[in-house]
C-alpha cells in the first residue's frame, strides 16, 4: 500500500493550491483519511479529517479556508486550500487508515509530503 500526495508549489499570499493524495495497492478499505503539515522544529499538525462517510474536521487555524474531501472510487484525497498566509508554508502530509486486502486489521499509512510555500 502507497500513498502518494502531490500539488505543492509556491503561491502567493491570498492564493489557493489545491493538493491530491492517491492510495494504491491491496486495499480492502479506508477508513479516515487526513492531511497534517509539518515546519522544521515542530511537530506535525493535524490540518484536516475526513471519514469515509465524509464527515470533515478542521485545524481551527484553517477552518472556513481549506476544504478537504475524497473520492472513495478513485481512493483519492484532496484538500483545496485558499486565501493563503505565509505561516500555511509548510511541508504537507496525507495519512489514511487502511485495511490491506487479507488483514483483519488497519495499519495507518502516509504520504511522502509536499512542500507549499506561501510568499507574502
Amino acid at each position: 500500500v502507497q500513498l502518494q500526495a502531490s500539488g505543492g508549489g509556491l503561491v502567493q499570499a491570498g492564493g489557493s493550491l489545491r493538493l491530491s493524495c492517491a492510495a494504491s495497492g491491496s486495499i480492502a478499505k479506508i477508513e479516515d483519511m487526513a492531511w497534517y503539515r509539518q515546519t522544521p522544529g515542530k511537530q506535525r499538525e493535524l490540518v484536516a479529517t475526513i471519514t469515509s462517510s465524509g464527515i470533515t474536521n478542521y485545524a481551527g487555524s484553517v477552518k472556513g479556508r481549506f476544504t478537504i474531501s475524497r473520492d472513495n472510487v478513485e481512493r483519492q484525497v484532496y484538500l483545496q486550500m485558499n486565501s493563503l498566509k505565509p505561516e500555511d508554508t509548510a511541508v504537507y502530509y496525507c495519512g489514511a487508515d487502511i485495511q490491506q486486502t487479507g488483514l483483519a486489521f488497519r495499519l495507518y499509512y502516509w504520504g511522502q509530503g509536499t512542500l507549499v510555500t506561501v510568499s507574502s
